[in-house]
């Protein structure tokens, strides 16, 4: 799976809606291979979204369409200043990965001297998240350059996501994830994660 990261400041954000619904009702039928896409807006004004594909060529295809290519052209507007693309080539999901049903989403954006120690223990992790945050559904990340990755994690709600986090971890991941999580970590909340499921 492709992934591809987009974020930006927004200087207009019900223009960033309107375009958002216009690409899920008439753009997002012809895109193929697209898989799904998650994205939102931060207390700060940053618009950030994660659009999966099945492959790069997929989303390099997808890239080149005319339309894609106007519809951008109108939709970057709505930015302020420069939009920011971070191409993922491969990207993977842990427990039931990402999901409509999310009510929260959380972006993680960072960089790892030991970034396939991390993911894997990531996932060695994941059965006991599930038990120690049952309002984890999954998770998505990707992976760019030597280092870099950027993960998003969907919650069932965020009072749900606030009231666990303060609650402790076993001690042994507890420290594992400390150990392995790079202390620059940038967190992007989206209150009210957009979702644009393929086939809508």
């Amino acid at each position: 799976m492709f992934m591809q990261v987009i974020q930006g400041k927004v200087a207009d954000r019900a223009g960033l809606e309107a375009a958002l619904e216009r690409w899920r009702d008439e753009l997002a039928p012809g895109a193929i291979g697209y898989l799904g896409s998650t994205g939102g807006f931060t207390d700060d004004g940053v618009f950030v979204v994660l659009a999966r594909f099945e492959s790069e060529e997929a989303a390099r295809r997808n890239s080149e369409r005319p339309e894609q290519a106007a519809w951008w052209a109108e939709t970057e507007r709505c930015f302020d200043g420069e939009v920011v693309f971070m191409d993922c080539p491969t990207a993977t999901t842990w427990l039931a990965g990402g999901s409509d049903d999310a009510g929260f989403v959380q972006v993680m954006e960072g960089r790892s001297a030991n970034r396939d120690r991390m993911l894997a223990l990531m996932e060695t992790y994941a059965p006991r998240v599930k038990q120690a945050r049952p309002e984890i559904i999954g998770g998505t990340v990707g992976t760019y350059g030597e280092d870099g990755w950027v993960e998003a994690i969907y919650f069932t709600s965020e009072a749900e996501a606030r009231e666990h986090e303060a609650m402790p971890m076993p001690d042994d991941m507890a420290e594992a994830m400390a150990r392995e999580m790079p202390a620059d970590v940038r967190y992007l909340d989206l209150h009210q994660p957009i979702m644009i499921s393929a086939g809508r």
